[in-house]
């Protein structure tokens, strides 16, 4: 080091910073105190900010994936099936409506969807109302924790499980009570009730948390016993809870196709019909997946009309 340099004053500091390139640390930190003020004084602006990005998935991968769905739906194949005209057209929606196979499968599948929500909905309301109002409060955390269990294992294992269990013969009912009712309807509608059960219950559950104990007293009081209870206080407050477990159970049900392949033996849905004919025809799998999506559409409408959907 020379003479020169040690002297020599320190110049002003490099206004690109550290990095040598940007604004300063103190200019960038200030522009972003300036823009969390402006934030905190517009928070529609912060609503926007935040949901921006998140609606534009929604819409490009959702949305964008049904409109794909809707569309596809209206071409047609080729003479020779090598191939897909993309010239919109009904000629789908006129084979499904005229072929009564397939108006068969759309009303089979929708009779197991109904049937699966019946079953949990009567198996959901003893189990919630035990957790909620019978067991010490201590274990209600524990129990309601248990009933989520069976959503950690895989759909797969489970239902593989239940394809060991109904077989017949050699299967695990078949050898210890010497009958099962075998791959069919009666197997399909039982494993998508065991499936979808925790939907059922959870919501019921919550509701049962938010009934005040002074309403079923008051009852007893009035000599009601439990039936008359459970029909007269219970379920009409339960209404929106039932309603929001059904929508779960109902949809699920209505678009599975595994289960069917697994335990339905020869009984087909709408999934089954959709699944086989994806490779072979993909514009006719799509006007009949479009089947249970209209089919959501009037159940959600429907339950609407009874206002049970302002009150989840």
């Amino acid at each position: 080091m020379t003479a020169s340099t040690i002297g020599a004053p320190a110049g002003p500091p490099d206004p690109a910073g550290p990095g040598g390139g940007g604004p300063p640390v103190g200019m960038r930190d200030g522009r972003a105190r300036q823009v969390s003020r402006m934030l905190d004084r517009h928070p529609r602006a912060r609503l926007f900010g935040v949901l921006t990005w998140p609606t534009v998935w929604l819409l490009l991968i959702y949305v964008g994936s049904l409109v794909a769905l809707f569309v596809t739906s209206f071409y047609r194949l080729n003479e020779d099936g090598t191939g897909i005209v993309k010239e919109l057209g009904v000629s789908n929606y006129r084979q499904l409506i005229d072929t009564d196979t397939y108006r068969t499968i759309a009303l089979r599948t929708l009779w197991i969807a109904v049937l699966v929500t019946v079953i949990d909905v009567a198996l959901a309301l003893p189990i919630a109302y035990y957790i909620a109002k019978v067991a010490k409060p201590r274990w209600r955390p524990l129990l309601a924790a248990a009933v989520l269990v069976p959503l950690w294992g895989s759909y797969l294992v489970k239902a593989f499980a239940w394809r060991a269990i109904l077989g017949d013969p050699g299967g695990v009912l078949a050898e210890t009570v010497g009958t099962s009712p075998g791959y069919g309807l009666t197997g399909v509608v039982v494993v998508l009730a065991y499936l979808w059960l925790p939907y059922m219950i959870l919501p019921i559950y919550a509701g049962l948390e938010r009934l005040p104990d002074s309403l079923l007293d008051a009852s007893g009081d009035l000599g009601a016993g439990f039936v008359r209870t459970l029909r007269s206080v219970v379920i009409p407050v339960l209404v929106p809870s039932i309603v929001a477990g059904a929508v779960f159970t109902f949809s699920l049900s209505l678009g599975d196709y595994i289960a069917v392949q697994l335990v339905g033996g020869p009984t087909q849905t709408i999934g089954s019909v959709v699944y086989a004919n994806f490779t072979a025809d993909l514009p006719f799998a799509a006007a009949y997946a479009v089947v249970p999506v209209v089919i959501m559409v009037v159940f959600l409408l429907g339950i609407r009309r009874t206002g049970a959907l302002d009150n989840l």
